[in-house]
């Protein structure tokens, strides 16, 4: 069933601009008003997007920074700003502490799934799942992902939290990142 993949494809993708490198062009998505450019890595990239401050703020605070600069490949599903708002008062404050760290990890890691998942791959797997298909994470606990009657890539936590995959295919040099729009719980 191409449709679906074409309909995520056309709807997750923010216009892309072509930035030249030398002799060969790059191909880049627009994230929080900043290029992604597939030749960095997922930190490198992140720090520039203006919609993932808190995010890349307790991914320092975690101690993460080398993991996700590292080869991976990772998929990463990465929560904007205004997700970590949502959360309870107090929440994010929390998990940035340092005696809180092994926590923060956990949920960070919980956003990661080894190798590089991109939405052809994600689809494949759903439609391989009839519809939803399991992820392990980095942290050791599942994922869901599947879609929705409009083909949006949807992906829930083991408490049943939803999160809407709102920019798909940010292709980076050590995987890929799928932007989100609630932040995922274990």
């Amino acid at each position: 069933m191409i449709l679906p993949v074409m309909a995520l494809t056309l709807i997750a993708f923010q216009p892309t601009d072509v930035i030249a490198k030398g002799k060969e062009k790059e191909k880049t998505v627009m994230v929080g008003g900043a290029a992604m450019y597939p030749s960095k890595n997922i930190v490198e990239n992140a720090v520039n997007s203006k919609d993932h401050t808190t995010l890349v703020a307790a991914v320092k605070a975690a101690g993460l920074v080398e993991t996700l600069m590292s080869d991976g490949p990772f998929t990463v599903f990465a929560p904007v700003n205004k997700a970590f708002d949502m959360l309870p008062a107090g929440t994010v404050e929390t998990l940035l502490k340092p005696e809180n760290k092994d926590q923060l990890t956990g949920v960070l890691t919980y956003h990661v799934v080894a190798g590089n998942l991109d939405a052809n791959s994600l689809m494949a797997k759903i439609r391989k799942g009839n519809g939803k298909a399991t992820l392990k994470t980095v942290q050791g606990a599942n994922l869901t992902v599947m879609l929705d009657k409009k083909s949006n890539v949807w992906v829930m936590d083991a408490n049943g939290g939803k999160a809407m995959v709102t920019i798909a295919d940010v292709h980076q040099k050590n995987g890929v990142i799928h932007v989100i729009d609630h932040v995922l719980l274990p």
